[in-house]
């Protein structure tokens, strides 16, 4: 098992408020894309502290949030008690979330969690959200550390476009791609707004 796969070895970062990837807020791109998005059933993989959560969901959109870390799932839950919106909040391992919510979802929403499982489990990865989401369900992911090599280890473990691209290629089609204007300044040009649509339902002989 990698460390990555360890609800503790998360749990232990949050402890230690090292979450470098906590943005203290929103992220900047889905503000900016949560207008042009029509309203419906959203599931956000690692969640993280859950700022993505409460906005969708003061948007009007039924919002799923799943992260491994309990310090992560308390802070989503007292910031939702806060701004007295619905989101369902799961500490889970987002692996585990078939076939409970096979199906589920019009949006799966990614923001380094990609980069945060161990490359191994890329195409586990895939089968995931492919068995998450509604058929034409789409996949909006900011995929990152778009400028760091795979062997340089992790997490965040590097990737590329053609990566993503070649992971979710039978069965979905891209239907929005750009280098965001709304990327905040670490990351410009590191990390690329690529939206998925799921054109086909799962093969119900592929199982996580």
């Amino acid at each position: 098992m990698n460390d990555e796969d360890r609800s503790q070895f998360w749990e232990d970062i949050y402890l230690a408020d090292d979450t470098g990837w906590d943005l203290s807020g929103p992220t900047p791109v889905y503000v900016d894309l949560i207008s042009k998005l029509k309203k419906g059933d959203v599931c956000i993989i690692g969640c993280g502290r859950g700022y993505d959560a409460v906005m969708f969901a003061k948007k009007g959109f039924h919002v799923t949030a799943v992260d491994f870390a309990p310090s992560a799932i308390q802070a989503l839950k007292e910031m939702v008690a806060e701004s007295k919106v619905e989101v369902n909040a799961l500490q889970l391992d987002i692996f585990s979330l078939l076939p409970s919510y096979q199906n589920s979802f019009d949006y799966v929403i990614e923001q380094t969690c990609f980069c945060a499982i161990h490359p191994s489990r890329r195409k586990e990865y895939e089968i995931l959200v492919r068995g998450l989401l509604k058929t034409n369900g789409k996949l909006v992911g900011l995929w990152f550390p778009l400028d760091k090599h795979i062997d340089e280890g992790g997490p965040p473990y590097g990737t590329t476009v053609n990566e993503v691209k070649s992971i979710f290629n039978d069965g979905w089609e891209v239907v929005k791609e750009e280098f965001s204007e709304y990327s905040i300044k670490p990351r410009k040009d590191r990390e690329k707004l690529i939206i998925f649509k799921k054109t086909t339902n799962i093969d119900k002989d592929q199982n996580l």
